[in-house]
C-alpha cells in the first residue's frame, strides 16, 4: 500500500499552487496569533476611579499609572465597553475659565508615575451604553503606541467621593 500524498500530483501547476499555499499559511500564522493577542503594556495601575454624574452626563476617569521600564511610553487612546466614547482631555485654564483640551497622548515617564486627576488630565468617558451608578465597575482599556493595551477596572464613585475639582464647578452646583 502506498502512502497518500499531502497535495494532489495531478500536475505540476497544481503542485506549485500547493506549495504556495502552504508557505502562505506558515508565515502568515505568527502575524495571525499576534493579531489575535494584543501585547500587554509594560505600565502598572492603581487607584483607578470614575466620578459618576447624572442623566448620562460625560464622566471623568482617574487613575495613576506607573512605568517601571527603562522607556517611557506613551497612552495614545482608551476605550471601554460601558461607553460609547473614551478621550484623553486635559483641564486648563484660559482667560479666568477652566476648559477640557483633547489630547493626543500622554507620556508616562520612564521609572516614573503619571496621575490623572479632577481638574488636570482625566479620560473622558461619553454616552454610557447602560446605567452606570456608584459602586459599579467599569473596565477600561488603555492603549499605548505600539499596540499594547491594559485593562484597568474603574471604581464608579459619587462626585462629592473624590478630590476636589478646584474651581471647576460641577453640574447642577450654584458655583
Amino acid at each position: 500500500m502506498q502512502p497518500t500524498p499531502v497535495f494532489p500530483t495531478h500536475s505540476p501547476v497544481t503542485r506549485r499552487l500547493w506549495l504556495a499555499l502552504l508557505a502562505a499559511v506558515t508565515l502568515a500564522a505568527p502575524s495571525i496569533a499576534g493579531a489575535a493577542a494584543p501585547s500587554r503594556a509594560p505600565v502598572q495601575a492603581r487607584d483607578a476611579w470614575i466620578r459618576w454624574l447624572p442623566a448620562g452626563l460625560p464622566a471623568g476617569g482617574y487613575v495613576t499609572l506607573h512605568n517601571p521600564s527603562n522607556r517611557p511610553v506613551d497612552l495614545v487612546g482608551a476605550s471601554s465597553p460601558d461607553y460609547r466614547q473614551v478621550m484623553l482631555h486635559h483641564s486648563v485654564m484660559k482667560g479666568g475659565t477652566m476648559q477640557m483640551l483633547p489630547v493626543a497622548k500622554i507620556a508616562i515617564p520612564a521609572g516614573g508615575d503619571f496621575s490623572f486627576k479632577p481638574g488636570a488630565y482625566h479620560l473622558m468617558l461619553m454616552q454610557p451604553t447602560h446605567s452606570v451608578k456608584p459602586g459599579d465597575e467599569v473596565p477600561v482599556t488603555l492603549e499605548f503606541a505600539g499596540g499594547a493595551s491594559l485593562e484597568v477596572r474603574f471604581v464608579v464613585r459619587k462626585p462629592d467621593a473624590g478630590a476636589g475639582m478646584g474651581s471647576m464647578p460641577m453640574p447642577g452646583s450654584r458655583n
